[in-house]
Protein backbone atom coordinates (compact mmCIF):
# COMPACT_ATOMS: atom_id res chain seq x y z
CA UNK A 1 0.00 0.00 0.00
CA UNK A 2 1.54 3.14 -0.92
CA UNK A 3 2.41 5.74 2.32
CA UNK A 4 0.54 8.63 2.72
CA UNK A 5 3.50 11.30 1.77
CA UNK A 6 4.05 9.40 -1.83
CA UNK A 7 0.12 9.13 -2.09
CA UNK A 8 -0.09 13.48 -1.86
CA UNK A 9 3.33 14.19 -3.65
CA UNK A 10 1.19 12.16 -6.58
CA UNK A 11 -1.67 14.40 -5.54
CA UNK A 12 0.38 17.53 -5.86
CA UNK A 13 2.23 16.97 -8.61
CA UNK A 14 1.23 19.61 -11.82
CA UNK A 15 0.14 17.46 -14.71
CA UNK A 16 2.44 18.03 -17.90
CA UNK A 17 0.37 19.01 -21.09
CA UNK A 18 2.01 17.40 -24.05
CA UNK A 19 2.85 19.78 -27.24
CA UNK A 20 0.03 18.10 -29.22
CA UNK A 21 -2.19 18.85 -26.64
CA UNK A 22 -0.90 22.45 -26.88
CA UNK A 23 -1.11 23.00 -30.23
CA UNK A 24 -4.77 21.60 -30.96
CA UNK A 25 -6.48 23.68 -27.85
CA UNK A 26 -4.64 27.11 -29.38
CA UNK A 27 -6.07 25.55 -33.00
CA UNK A 28 -9.48 25.11 -32.13
CA UNK A 29 -11.71 28.16 -32.51
CA UNK A 30 -12.92 30.61 -35.35
CA UNK A 31 -10.04 30.52 -38.10
CA UNK A 32 -10.00 34.02 -38.28
CA UNK A 33 -9.31 34.48 -34.44
CA UNK A 34 -5.84 35.52 -33.62
CA UNK A 35 -3.87 33.85 -30.89
CA UNK A 36 -1.69 36.67 -29.00
CA UNK A 37 1.44 35.21 -27.27
CA UNK A 38 0.74 36.46 -23.87
CA UNK A 39 -2.76 34.41 -24.33
CA UNK A 40 -1.14 31.24 -24.84
CA UNK A 41 0.78 31.51 -22.09
CA UNK A 42 -1.79 31.90 -19.86
CA UNK A 43 -3.39 28.83 -17.54
CA UNK A 44 -0.77 26.55 -18.75
CA UNK A 45 0.55 23.97 -16.87
CA UNK A 46 4.14 22.42 -16.77
CA UNK A 47 7.43 23.85 -17.89
CA UNK A 48 6.25 27.43 -18.92
CA UNK A 49 9.53 27.72 -20.62
CA UNK A 50 9.34 25.21 -22.40
CA UNK A 51 5.89 25.96 -23.89
CA UNK A 52 7.08 29.54 -24.11
CA UNK A 53 10.01 27.87 -26.52
CA UNK A 54 7.40 25.39 -28.00
CA UNK A 55 5.68 28.60 -29.45
CA UNK A 56 8.64 30.59 -30.48
CA UNK A 57 9.26 27.16 -32.72
CA UNK A 58 6.09 27.31 -34.77
CA UNK A 59 7.25 30.45 -37.24
CA UNK A 60 10.15 29.16 -38.06
CA UNK A 61 7.81 26.16 -40.49
CA UNK A 62 5.93 29.20 -41.97
CA UNK A 63 7.26 28.37 -45.70
CA UNK A 64 8.14 31.87 -45.84
CA UNK A 65 11.75 32.26 -46.78
CA UNK A 66 13.99 35.55 -44.35
CA UNK A 67 10.44 36.33 -42.37
CA UNK A 68 9.68 32.77 -40.59
CA UNK A 69 13.68 32.98 -38.86
CA UNK A 70 13.05 36.97 -38.32
CA UNK A 71 10.01 36.00 -36.10
CA UNK A 72 10.92 32.85 -34.64
CA UNK A 73 14.91 33.57 -33.62
CA UNK A 74 14.19 36.73 -31.60
CA UNK A 75 11.60 35.27 -29.80
CA UNK A 76 14.25 32.29 -29.29
CA UNK A 77 16.68 34.40 -27.92
CA UNK A 78 14.22 36.38 -25.44
CA UNK A 79 13.55 32.59 -24.21
CA UNK A 80 17.44 31.85 -23.77
CA UNK A 81 18.36 35.17 -22.35
CA UNK A 82 16.04 34.38 -19.31
CA UNK A 83 17.28 31.15 -18.67
CA UNK A 84 20.61 32.52 -18.83
CA UNK A 85 19.82 34.78 -15.99
CA UNK A 86 18.07 32.05 -14.32
CA UNK A 87 14.02 33.62 -13.98
CA UNK A 88 11.99 31.33 -12.73
CA UNK A 89 9.05 32.60 -14.88
CA UNK A 90 8.93 33.77 -19.11
CA UNK A 91 8.11 37.32 -19.40
CA UNK A 92 6.95 39.04 -22.95
CA UNK A 93 7.39 42.52 -23.82
CA UNK A 94 3.41 43.63 -24.19
CA UNK A 95 4.22 44.70 -27.90
CA UNK A 96 4.84 41.02 -28.23
CA UNK A 97 2.56 39.42 -26.10
CA UNK A 98 0.27 41.17 -28.24
CA UNK A 99 0.83 39.18 -31.26
CA UNK A 100 0.65 35.98 -32.51
CA UNK A 101 -0.77 33.64 -35.49
CA UNK A 102 -4.28 33.17 -36.22
CA UNK A 103 -5.24 29.78 -35.38
CA UNK A 104 -6.25 28.90 -38.89
CA UNK A 105 -2.35 29.23 -39.38
CA UNK A 106 -1.77 27.35 -36.51
CA UNK A 107 -4.37 24.16 -37.25
CA UNK A 108 -2.43 23.49 -40.22
CA UNK A 109 0.50 23.23 -38.26
CA UNK A 110 -1.16 21.00 -36.23
CA UNK A 111 -2.53 18.51 -38.84
CA UNK A 112 1.88 18.69 -40.21
CA UNK A 113 3.49 18.32 -37.55
CA UNK A 114 1.76 16.07 -34.55
CA UNK A 115 2.24 12.77 -36.48
CA UNK A 116 6.00 13.88 -35.69
CA UNK A 117 5.19 14.33 -32.48
CA UNK A 118 3.09 11.67 -31.60
CA UNK A 119 6.20 9.52 -32.37
CA UNK A 120 8.93 11.68 -29.91
CA UNK A 121 6.80 11.80 -27.39
CA UNK A 122 6.34 8.16 -27.03
CA UNK A 123 10.14 8.04 -26.14
CA UNK A 124 10.37 11.16 -23.96
CA UNK A 125 9.97 11.07 -20.18
CA UNK A 126 11.40 12.45 -16.98
CA UNK A 127 14.70 11.41 -16.52
CA UNK A 128 17.97 12.76 -15.45
CA UNK A 129 16.15 15.97 -14.20
CA UNK A 130 19.14 17.57 -12.88
CA UNK A 131 20.19 18.75 -16.74
CA UNK A 132 16.88 20.50 -16.71
CA UNK A 133 16.58 21.65 -13.41
CA UNK A 134 20.62 22.81 -11.95
CA UNK A 135 21.38 26.07 -12.50
CA UNK A 136 24.36 25.51 -14.06
CA UNK A 137 22.41 23.05 -16.85
CA UNK A 138 19.95 25.95 -16.91
CA UNK A 139 22.22 29.04 -17.74
CA UNK A 140 24.28 26.41 -20.37
CA UNK A 141 20.86 25.85 -22.22
CA UNK A 142 20.01 29.50 -22.20
CA UNK A 143 23.04 30.35 -23.43
CA UNK A 144 22.81 27.70 -26.76
CA UNK A 145 18.96 28.95 -27.55
CA UNK A 146 20.95 32.42 -27.74
CA UNK A 147 22.80 30.81 -30.57
CA UNK A 148 20.89 29.07 -32.13
CA UNK A 149 17.92 31.79 -31.65
CA UNK A 150 20.37 34.08 -33.52
CA UNK A 151 21.12 31.78 -36.29
CA UNK A 152 17.78 31.04 -37.03
CA UNK A 153 17.22 34.66 -37.51
CA UNK A 154 20.35 35.28 -39.96
CA UNK A 155 19.47 34.90 -43.62
CA UNK A 156 21.18 31.72 -43.94
CA UNK A 157 19.37 29.87 -46.88
CA UNK A 158 17.41 26.41 -46.18
CA UNK A 159 18.10 26.45 -42.56
CA UNK A 160 14.91 27.16 -40.79
CA UNK A 161 13.36 23.51 -40.56
CA UNK A 162 16.68 22.27 -39.59
CA UNK A 163 16.80 24.71 -36.79
CA UNK A 164 13.00 24.14 -35.95
CA UNK A 165 13.51 20.66 -35.53
CA UNK A 166 16.79 20.94 -33.34
CA UNK A 167 14.50 23.66 -31.14
CA UNK A 168 11.59 21.59 -30.48
CA UNK A 169 13.61 18.79 -29.32
CA UNK A 170 14.68 21.45 -26.53
CA UNK A 171 11.29 22.53 -26.03
CA UNK A 172 10.60 18.87 -25.49
CA UNK A 173 13.12 18.07 -23.18
CA UNK A 174 11.78 20.83 -20.95
CA UNK A 175 8.50 20.10 -21.14
CA UNK A 176 8.80 16.34 -20.19
CA UNK A 177 11.94 17.32 -18.16
CA UNK A 178 14.21 14.63 -20.52
CA UNK A 179 17.74 15.56 -19.21
CA UNK A 180 18.67 12.83 -21.53
CA UNK A 181 16.86 14.10 -24.50
CA UNK A 182 18.75 17.96 -23.24
CA UNK A 183 21.78 16.22 -23.76
CA UNK A 184 20.98 14.77 -27.32
CA UNK A 185 19.81 18.46 -27.85
CA UNK A 186 23.16 20.32 -26.11
CA UNK A 187 25.27 17.91 -28.21
CA UNK A 188 23.60 19.16 -31.65
CA UNK A 189 23.15 22.50 -30.97
CA UNK A 190 26.87 22.33 -30.69
CA UNK A 191 27.40 20.84 -33.61
CA UNK A 192 24.93 23.47 -35.22
CA UNK A 193 26.30 26.03 -34.02
CA UNK A 194 30.18 25.07 -35.56
CA UNK A 195 28.73 24.19 -38.71
CA UNK A 196 26.38 27.18 -39.43
CA UNK A 197 28.49 29.61 -37.86
CA UNK A 198 31.40 28.41 -39.98
CA UNK A 199 29.38 28.19 -43.00
CA UNK A 200 28.42 31.52 -43.21
CA UNK A 201 31.79 33.07 -41.37
CA UNK A 202 31.98 33.60 -37.67
CA UNK A 203 29.03 33.92 -35.44
CA UNK A 204 30.05 37.30 -34.56
CA UNK A 205 30.58 38.99 -37.59
CA UNK A 206 26.92 37.41 -38.59
CA UNK A 207 25.74 38.65 -35.78
CA UNK A 208 27.23 42.30 -36.21
CA UNK A 209 26.03 42.36 -40.19
CA UNK A 210 22.65 41.44 -39.32
CA UNK A 211 22.80 44.61 -36.14
CA UNK A 212 24.45 46.87 -38.52
CA UNK A 213 23.93 46.37 -41.99
CA UNK A 214 26.26 48.15 -44.20
CA UNK A 215 28.71 48.83 -41.49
Amino acid sequence: MPRPSAMAERRQAPPRASARAVLAALAAGPDDDVVSLGSMMEGLGGSLFGMLLFIATLPAFLPIPGVAGALSGPLVMLVGLQLLVLMRRPWLPRMVARRGPRRSTLARFSQRISPWLARLERLVRPRMTGLIDHPAATFFTGLLLVLLGLLLALPIPFTNYVFGVLLLGYALALLERDGALMLLAWAAGLAAIAVFGAAGGTLGALAVDWIMPGH
